[in-house]
């Protein structure tokens, strides 16, 4: 009697010991024991983080594609001799970029004295209002701790309009924002192409940045110069110069011309027909 009780209790037994003996599994690495219960919520969950995990790395590698293609397009640049060459009269001719005077900076030792400390001046607007010319001596003291307002000021040559890739313009600081904190300063300020002030001038803005923000006693004297042709409202691009004092870690002549990949800009105005 007690040998077929015991049976009994065995035989009871077993459905309840199949529900909790579950599948064993290897996940990241990890092997875990999953009852037959939730293994499809665990199936499922791991389905969905695969969907958004293969969306994150599409998008990585379409970073990866537009940075390699901003290098490649940046590298063995033309040159053009600035004691030669009237930047005025250059016409785009499929390089955004080019280098000036063998990428030398046109600064004299005087220019680069610190002997004042970080200082940055202006040029005042011309005849036309047109903004002309920025200057610094940069350091990390001059730098912005505020967040950046909204701009209202538009210069000259201001017809915005979208275009499939977003807005036509910006408006586009002669030296960024995050080095002296300038913003809404008309002197500061011209109309430029979303590919001239993203990737062309914030990729040297974020190299001097950086070079900044490594030692308080880094200094960056840095000129940025519109080029307008005539009486044109509209900049056919911009000029930049930048010497780190005491090294060469941060040191380049470019000329970045002010036009957009698809889109025929009338410099006379800074009006403008897509296509």
């Amino acid at each position: 009697m007690k040998k077929l009780t015991k049976l009994l209790l065995i035989i009871l037994m077993i459905p309840t010991m199949t529900a909790y003996t579950g599948q064993q599994v290897t996940v990241e690495g990890k092997t875990q024991t999953i009852s037959s219960a939730t293994y499809k919520k665990k199936t499922k969950k791991l389905v969905a983080s695969n969907k958004k995990l293969k969306k994150s790395i599409v998008k990585i590698q379409k970073r990866i594609a537009n940075k390699q293609a901003f290098i490649d397009q940046h590298t063995n640049k033309p040159d053009q001799n600035a004691a030669n060459t009237d930047l005025a009269n250059l016409d785009y001719n499929g390089t955004q970029e080019i280098i000036v005077n063998n990428n030398n900076p046109t600064f004299t030792q005087s220019d680069l004295s610190t002997v004042n400390g970080p200082w940055q001046k202006y040029g005042d607007l011309d005849n036309y209002n047109r903004v002309t010319s920025a200057n610094a001596l940069l350091n990390v003291s001059l730098m912005p701790t505020a967040k950046r307002q909204p701009l209202h000021w538009n210069p000259t040559g201001w017809h915005n309009k979208k275009i499939s890739s977003g807005w036509l313009y910006n408006r586009s600081h002669l030296i960024g924002y995050q080095l002296t904190g300038q913003n809404n300063n008309p002197k500061n300020l011209m109309t430029g192409t979303r590919s001239l002030n993203s990737p062309e001038m914030l990729a040297h803005e974020m190299d001097i940045a950086y070079y900044l923000k490594q030692s308080s006693s880094h200094y960056i004297r840095y000129r940025v110069t519109p080029i307008f042709r005539g009486s044109e409202l509209l900049p056919r691009g911009v000029q930049m110069e930048a010497q780190s004092v005491g090294d060469n870690a941060v040191h380049f002549n470019v000329y970045i011309f002010n036009v957009e990949s698809g889109v025929t800009l009338n410099y006379t105005d800074g009006t403008s027909q897509v296509g």
